[in-house]
């Protein structure tokens, strides 16, 4: 078997405050350092997501030669109300601009989440994980 371990290593800086870093040198920061608010662990869940799903879309939308000219990933969870409050249902919803073809569009969707995401495979063992994109024009704001 091959050693594929990540590691992450989190310091932590009072109360519920922590910074995690990376071997390459990247960093995040949860919670609240020195009067600066970070990401909650669980939103960080979300984040994965999107950084995840989104590098997918753009990956393929560019190998089909689509123009896409810009690209936001909106993601929303809804916790249990029980402890240990675990995400039930996370919508993701990709806001594209450029004329790209909605087909294109969907088929990298539904690659990214079939086959390439593995946050999104992850998360899904636990919560109903729902996709829906929008294609705006530039200079178009979203709803």
């Amino acid at each position: 078997m091959s050693e594929n371990w990540t590691e992450v290593i989190s310091e932590w800086k009072g109360e519920t405050s922590f910074i995690a870093h990376n071997a390459t040198g990247g960093m995040v920061q949860m919670g609240t350092v020195d009067g600066h608010p970070g990401i909650g662990p669980m939103q960080l869940l979300l984040a994965a997501i999107a950084g995840c799903t989104g590098g997918d879309i753009a990956s393929i939308l560019e190998k089909k030669r689509q123009p896409l000219q810009d690209l936001k990933i909106r993601v929303r969870g809804n916790r249990a109300d029980t402890y240990p409050r675990i995400y039930t249902d996370i919508e993701v919803q990709f806001l594209i601009w450029g004329e790209v073809d909605s087909k294109a569009v969907e088929q990298a969707i539904q690659l990214s989440e079939e086959k390439y995401c593995s946050v999104g495979a992850m998360l899904r063992e636990a919560a109903h994980v729902t996709y829906s994109y929008q294609i705006l024009k530039p200079g178009e704001t979203a709803e």
